[in-house]
């Protein structure tokens, strides 16, 4: 597979794997031996950016996504780059499926959860480590000096920040240089292209997580699809609806229409059209299936000239959308 570079010096695959979905918000955990073979598999097909955190998990068990990656992939741990997040903790006395998110962006925090990290995914150190969401009651400038702690002792190697404003990365920018921003974006949400200009100007990769919409971009579903209401959070997004898939029909039209003509899926040109944007922008869309893997990892072959982006922004532009999940409440 191709290869991008976050930051000053962190190359990874075009596409990356979000590895959330195997355990946590969309169903019930996925059977341990089916992703351990699918994590290896991506290795083999070049995906070498892996993208966990301490909370993707399980009632039962919390911290279920970095123990399996910590045992599937330790075996080419020096093939890999691995990404992990701190910061956030469950409302636990929710009742929703998507409970709102509590953050901590304090120091010690920090260091706590890295060490459980480590532990968890068997290794000495993170290649990137993200501050999950951004704690109000904490100055990011202290987040930002731990994270430059823990880079100087050699515990993780790039830092970055998930769901970030200019203001706040600019502001952790001059405390410890940040490698990437992780933020919500997909055809169906673009608000932080506003953002664009501030990462060119800093030299910060932008990792583009949902990239397909929580998988409606791929045109796999429709109004008869069924989430658990229990564990899929899907279950309470807007855009799988059966409103809302009528609502989307054009697009999607003109996504099968794009695709017929490029020789490529719905998926893959909305990643393509991402790639297509910046170098520096890589997205990390999650799966549980051997050809979602193959088809997605593709996409970073599926070349769109700049007049094809242009139309294609056009279109976003004008064609209806339904609303789309825009992440879960943060308290």
């Amino acid at each position: 597979m191709k290869t991008r570079i976050l930051g000053k010096d962190l190359e990874v695959s075009a596409i990356g794997l979000g590895c959330m979905g195997m355990s946590h918000a969309y169903g019930p955990a996925a059977d341990k031996k089916e992703m351990t073979d699918l994590l290896l598999k991506a290795v083999e097909e070049g995906y070498t950016f892996f993208d966990t955190a301490e909370v993707y998990g399980t009632a039962e068990n919390p911290h279920d996504n970095e123990e399996l990656l910590g045992e599937a992939l330790k075996s080419c741990r020096n093939r890999v780059v691995l990404a992990s997040k701190c910061g956030i903790r469950f409302d636990e006395e929710s009742k929703e499926v998507n409970k709102p998110l509590i953050p901590d962006g304090r120091p010690e925090t920090i260091r706590t959860s890295l060490e459980g990290s480590l532990k968890r995914l068997q290794t000495d150190h993170l290649d990137l480590y993200y501050i999950h969401r951004i704690d109000r009651k904490v100055p990011i400038e202290e987040t930002a000096g731990a994270m430059k702690e823990l880079i100087e002792a050699g515990k993780i190697t790039h830092w970055g920040i998930s769901e970030a404003d200019e203001d706040t990365l600019r502001r952790a920018h001059a405390v410890c240089p940040v490698t990437a921003v992780q933020n919500r974006y997909s055809m169906m949400y673009r608000d932080y292209e506003k953002l664009f200009p501030v990462l060119e100007e800093l030299n910060i990769g932008f990792v583009a997580f949902s990239p397909l919409a929580n998988g409606l971009l791929s045109a796999k579903y429709n109004k008869n699809s069924k989430f658990d209401a229990q564990t899929d959070y899907r279950s309470a997004m807007p855009q799988f609806t059966a409103r809302a898939f009528d609502k989307n029909e054009k697009l999607i039209r003109y996504l099968e229409e794009m695709a017929d003509k490029k020789n490529a899926t719905p998926a893959q040109i909305s990643l393509a059209w991402m790639l297509a944007k910046k170098p520096w922008i890589v997205p990390i869309p999650g799966t549980r299936k051997y050809d979602r893997l193959i088809e997605n990892g593709r996409s970073a072959d599926v070349e769109l000239t700049k007049e094809e982006v242009k139309e294609i922004d056009r279109m976003l532009d004008i064609l209806p959308m339904s609303g789309v999940f825009g992440g879960s409440k943060v308290e």
